[in-house]
């Protein structure tokens, strides 16, 4: 039964709990965190951890989404980013980091990004970036939003793409539009050999519309990162991640016995700043985590320690600032794997999840999405 609270005469509104709301509650058996496996896999193709980077210019280069694969996630390169748009992109970060350093407010340096992506979209850029990752050998994947996935994604498909990301703040298989054609998901997927991945959704209806559509993976939430995003300020929308989780792995359940097995992936994107975030989504039905801002401090990132998210270069409307992250000395191996003396659950991010499915008694993913969960009083 829904919990339902009355805000004021004749309204009533559903309480939702946030990660931070919850915990997570130990088993009556432990073991080593040696037999655990982290492991997950999407269609055809399988990581051993469970990450998919948020598609942010501040995180994801083309070398980090190599790096990234290399350890075992899924790096996702933003399609209408900067390396989609100028031929020196790490030469305009510079300049972003170093207006940074020299005291630039965060609106001076929004201003700076909406500048950046101004420049008009180049597929030869873009190309060139995309089969930079392919030729590695890790997986590949870029991110689109629905306005330009239709116009993009063929060159996306050309130039190697095997998974493609369709995200927007909030994303449905409904969308209405005056003048242009709106993106019709689930023929747009049809259409594709690729799996793809849409989202963001917070809610369980939204998350069965999107499945139903043919997508591979669904995108709950919308990358909040407290101090960076401002969606719940500039549009008072947020979303509860706990509880829209467990909405959006129901509407999976529901899906499963409606299509007679039919799994859609969840992928939680937001909320999660510290690596018992990440077991906390995985424990709501999480399949995956979309992260961002707790990868900003590794050396690799692109970013030079600042973070944001694409919403920041919205020509009229930005919902995201840039901002600084975490002051870490650290490259990426060791942020996703350790070994860490830091005792707050930002290095050894993975580590740390290894740790929990053992310490609860639990083998791999889809086994701890069982475990028990408690809300804070």
């Amino acid at each position: 039964m829904r919990d339902l609270v009355e805000i004021g005469m004749g309204r009533t509104a559903r309480r939702a709990y946030d990660l931070d709301d919850i915990e997570i509650v130990p088993s009556r058996r432990t073991r080593s965190s040696k037999v655990v496996n982290t492991g997950w896999q999407i269609d055809a193709y399988r990581f051993d951890l469970p990450l998919v980077t948020h598609p942010t210019d501040a995180v994801v280069s083309p070398e980090t989404a190599i790096s990234i694969g290399r350890l075992g996630g899924l790096g996702v390169l933003n399609a209408e980013g900067l390396w989609a748009r100028h031929a020196n992109p790490d030469g305009e970060l510079e300049r972003l980091a170093d207006a940074a350093r020299k005291g630039a407010g965060w609106a001076e340096l929004g201003g700076m990004l909406q500048e950046l992506h101004s420049a008009p979209l180049r597929t030869d850029l873009l190309a060139e970036a995309i089969r930079s990752v392919r030729d590695s050998g890790v997986t590949v994947a870029a991110r689109v939003s629905p306005q330009h996935a239709a116009e993009l994604t063929p060159d996306l498909l050309a130039a190697g793409v095997e998974v493609l990301v369709v995200q927007g703040t909030i994303v449905s298989a409904e969308h209405v539009a005056r003048d242009d054609d709106p993106l019709n998901l689930k023929e747009f997927i049809a259409d594709l050999d690729v799996p793809v991945v849409a989202g963001g959704v917070s809610d369980y209806r939204t998350a069965m519309h999107l499945m139903r559509t043919g997508a591979a993976g669904v995108i709950v939430g919308h990358g909040h990162s407290p101090g960076v995003t401002s969606t719940d300020r500039v549009l008072g929308i947020g979303v509860p991640m706990a509880t829209a989780l467990i909405d959006a792995a129901a509407a999976r359940r529901d899906y499963l016995d409606e299509t007679g097995g039919r799994y859609v992936h969840v992928l939680a994107d937001g909320g999660v700043s510290h690596s018992g975030d990440i077991a906390k989504a995985i424990a709501c039905g999480a399949d995956a985590v979309m992260l961002g801002a707790p990868l900003a401090s590794a050396g690799e990132a692109p970013g030079r320690g600042l973070y944001w998210t694409s919403a920041a270069a919205h020509p009229s409307l930005p919902r995201s600032r840039v901002a600084p992250g975490a002051s870490l000395d650290v490259d990426l191996r060791t942020l996703l794997h350790g070994p860490t003396s830091d005792p707050e659950g930002v290095v050894n991010l993975f580590g740390a999840l290894r740790r929990a499915l053992a310490k609860t008694g639990y083998s791999d993913l889809k086994e701890f999405q069982k475990v028990g969960l408690t809300v804070r009083p």
